[in-house]
């Protein structure tokens, strides 16, 4: 049996210990990290009903779990105000704000892309994944 090649990549320059690059991959492409990131990004702190107004589809419950994950991680801060009624507020930190660019990148690159992968998406419907497309249909006998 033949044994596999090792390609040049990113990995290969990670620790030999790499679980916790994974998990920190995983939290930053999490689409509710993302989607959250680039919401705070886009200006000044927020309190959480600001937040959940202005991402579609995010729960309570995600958008709380999400916030907890982000502070503690470093990524954002969360500022309670001694008030009536409570307010909460929550702001990128230096190395949240870190990650505009790649979350901005990602975001563009969806939204860019995203007839493509619909159309795609459809064409594998028919076809099935994994199975060549073919322009010249088969033969009638």
């Amino acid at each position: 049996m033949a044994s596999a090649r090792r390609i040049s990549g990113p990995c290969r320059a990670w620790p030999a210990d790499s679980a916790f690059i994974r998990e920190v991959l995983d939290r930053i492409g999490d689409k509710w990290t993302v989607l959250t990131i680039g919401t705070l990004g886009a200006g000044g702190p927020l309190r959480y009903s600001d937040l959940q107004a202005s991402i579609p589809g995010i729960s309570q419950r995600m958008l709380t779990q999400t916030l907890k994950h982000l502070e503690r991680d470093g990524l954002i801060t969360r500022t309670p105000y001694a008030e009536v009624p409570p307010r909460v507020e929550y702001e990128l930190t230096d190395l949240g704000r870190s990650l505009m660019d790649a979350v901005t990148a990602m975001v563009g690159w969806a939204a860019t892309h995203h007839s493509e992968i619909a159309g795609n998406r459809a064409a594998s419907e028919l076809t099935g994944v994994g199975r060549v497309r073919s322009a010249v249909s088969a033969p009638t006998g």
